[in-house]
């Protein structure tokens, strides 16, 4: 059946019956449920038919009952995104901002979720959300739940568009789009910046559990290899094994007391303040006796000593996802797109001048 003659099988339905769900008019025409979305989503847009959630009415259908019926009748709606995040109050705030400012201006609903501990738990919320209408999924994955697992043995088999959102499947991607901050780029260019005050070697302080440290850890190392340089300690901040930040860094602060690490890249901020007060509490200075740079710019200018900061673009990687996802709406058949988005260095206090390292640095 061609387009139009499907389309115009879809616009009879919807008139004899006054509204139809998506789900069942797919199994009816043995289509799928994204090609008969894209049908009703140009109808909509010559006016022939009212978008409803997971369907469509006849105009006449959804117009008040002159007669001042109670009945609701449902209201007309945009394109649905359903967006689905981590628990927690760190980084991705800022994120989810973008994708709300984004979705705001185009005038997308957005429908959000908390990414569950299983994989069952995120099958049943995606479940939920595509019930509700939502017409794509803006997928941001707890740590723990692999995006390439997903990929393989789920996402590619939902009948809508699906967006990774700071999250990357590598060759596995499937059909998934994927925009991301490019994190490897983002520690390579802290590494460059204490390499060029001097420091001939950058310690690595970061969060064990934290999915963008694998990428982190790639940038670092791959920056020390093109600068020649070695790499210097590594030190796991795991806060799952109960320990407070004074154990996690007592090596650390050791090694600064020593002499032995002049420079280090931390991430995260809050762990780079919790660093500066212990070395602080030692009688060290920051930059003098240790240059950091923090990964994620989330307070890294209200530490007592302002830290230079690599700041992914959160917001940015928000906003390209509900773009994306708006084009691949509009043009099913458009290439399939991956995005990575920079971090940018914002310098400030933390690294001092250029300077002749003591030691090792």
């Amino acid at each position: 059946m061609l387009t139009e003659e499907r389309r115009e099988v879809l616009l009879r339905l919807i008139e004899r019956r006054g509204a139809v769900k998506v789900k069942d008019v797919a199994e009816e025409m043995g289509v799928s449920a994204v090609t008969v979305r894209q049908d009703v989503r140009e109808l909509a847009g010559r006016g022939l038919v009212v978008r409803v959630h997971g369907g469509a009415m006849s105009p006449s259908a959804a117009q008040p009952d002159p007669a001042g019926s109670a009945a609701p009748r449902p209201a007309a709606q945009g394109d649905v995104f359903g967006l689905i995040v981590p628990p927690g109050d760190y980084y991705y705030p800022e994120v989810i901002r973008g994708v709300q400012d984004a979705a705001r201006a185009h005038g997308v609903r957005v429908v959000l979720a908390v990414s569950g501990e299983t994989l069952a738990d995120n099958r049943e919320q995606v479940r939920r959300l595509i019930a509700a209408g939502a017409d794509g999924l803006l997928l941001m994955p707890r740590a723990g739940l692999a995006p390439a697992d997903l990929a393989e043995e789920w996402l590619a088999g939902l009948d809508v568009p699906v967006v990774l959102v700071d999250r990357r499947t590598g060759g596995q991607a499937g059909r998934l789009e994927q925009v991301a901050s490019d994190h490897a780029h983002g520690a390579g260019l802290a590494v460059r910046h204490l390499a060029g005050l001097g420091h001939g070697r950058v310690a690595l302080a970061a969060r064990a559990e934290s999915p963008n440290t694998p990428l982190i850890r790639e940038g670092y190392a791959a920056a020390c290899r093109v600068l020649g340089l070695p790499e210097g300690p590594e030190y796991a901040i795991d806060p799952a094994d109960g320990a407070a930040p004074a154990e996690w860094f007592e090596e650390f602060v050791g090694a600064v007391e020593t002499g032995d690490v002049r420079a280090a890249l931390v991430h995260n901020d809050l762990d780079a303040v919790a660093l500066i007060g212990l070395l602080q509490a030692r009688g060290l200075r920051v930059p003098e006796d240790l240059a950091i740079v923090t990964y994620d710019d989330e307070v890294a200018e209200l530490s007592d000593v302002p830290l230079t900061a690599v700041a992914p673009p959160k917001r940015a990687v928000g906003a390209w996802a509900v773009d994306l996802m708006r084009r691949r709406i509009a043009d099913p058949a458009a290439p399939l797109a991956e995005l990575l988005l920079r971090p940018e260095l914002r310098v400030r206090d933390s690294c001092g001048a250029s300077l002749a390292p003591r030691r090792h640095a």
